[in-house]
């Protein structure tokens, strides 16, 4: 009878040792799978982190913007400026007003009034140039360039003032949204849209009487 209840007593106390290494192995193997986890959490985490911060200057780099000296305004669409330490003229990119000083031209309607505006624009602040993937200067060795004061397009303003229309030229990097605003103006009439027929696809029809 005694050695009966010695072996009962064995079996019991190998049954609860057994159990409680099944339940130590198990909380080492969760313990295990939530420092692995967090670990992945922390990894994946800081990789965004990075990802962020490696994306954030990419925004502020859209615009490759050059600081420039104004010298003056000579019409609606072209400045001189001090660039590289040297005079030179710009020519706009994507637009084109009514003319006041081309050889042989007459002063066309508005031609004034945009030459004033884009005066204003331009002695207004900091004038910046930013270039696009094409020739940087025309036939006549202008630069060619996208013109803005304290990073606000010139060329915006003028269109939605209805004071220039939008010209094809081979670089197009700002075609539609230009193509908006010229639109916008052009729905309320204002300016060189006020006039049926004035404005065509090869500059303005007319001369200030």
């Amino acid at each position: 009878m005694k050695k009966i209840l010695i072996s009962m007593i064995a079996i019991v106390l190998s049954i609860t040792l057994a159990a409680c290494g099944s339940n130590h192995a198990a909380k080492n193997h969760s313990d295990s799978n939530g420092t692995e986890q967090v670990s992945q959490d922390t990894q994946s985490n800081e990789y965004n982190q990075t990802e962020q911060k490696a994306g954030t200057p990419h925004s502020k780099k859209q615009k490759k913007l050059v600081n420039v000296t104004l010298d003056r305004a000579i019409d609606g669409d072209t400045i001189k400026v001090i660039y590289n330490g040297k005079k030179d003229t710009v020519r706009y990119l994507l637009v084109d007003t009514p003319e006041t000083k081309k050889p042989n031209s007459c002063v066309q309607p508005y031609g004034e009034d945009a030459s004033k505006r884009n005066k204003e624009l331009v002695n207004s602040g900091t004038l910046q140039l930013e270039f696009d993937k094409g020739d940087r200067r025309d036939k006549y060795g202008r630069l060619l360039a996208y013109v803005y004061v304290d990073g606000k397009s010139v060329k915006e303003t003028l269109l939605k003032e209805g004071l220039a229309r939008v010209a094809y030229e081979p670089n197009t990097k700002y075609i539609d949204q230009f193509r908006l605003d010229e639109q916008e103006a052009k729905s309320d009439k204002l300016s060189i849209w006020s006039k049926s027929g004035y404005v065509t696809n090869r500059g303005f029809n007319g001369c200030v009487k």
